[in-house]
């Protein structure tokens, strides 16, 4: 298995706000390993950056297509991050 460490920004648009979709997110990532944060945005979407191992990662953007109960995602663009710091661990953040 790869060492390889990877970090991405999220984009998910649909039915995501008022579905429990950040608190679902922070558990799948930290399950997975991933640090980082979500935060819900203005226009309705959230917004999410993970980082971890590769596969760890891609394994969130997977998931993350699925969503909670209730949510329904039309649309996730995804950011590859170059450069970055992570936090400790995952958080929820306004």
């Amino acid at each position: 298995m790869s060492d390889r460490k990877r970090a991405v920004q999220a984009r998910i648009y649909g039915k995501v706000q008022g579905v429990g979709y950040r608190i679902w997110a922070r558990g799948e990532a930290t399950g997975l390993g991933l640090v980082g944060w979500v935060r819900n945005e203005r226009d309705g979407s959230v917004t999410a950056w993970l980082a971890g191992a590769d596969a760890a990662v891609s394994a969130m953007i997977e998931r993350l297509w699925q969503g909670p109960q209730g949510a329904s995602i039309s649309r996730i663009d995804v950011e590859e991050i170059e450069t970055w710091t992570a936090p400790g661990d995952f958080r929820i953040v306004a």
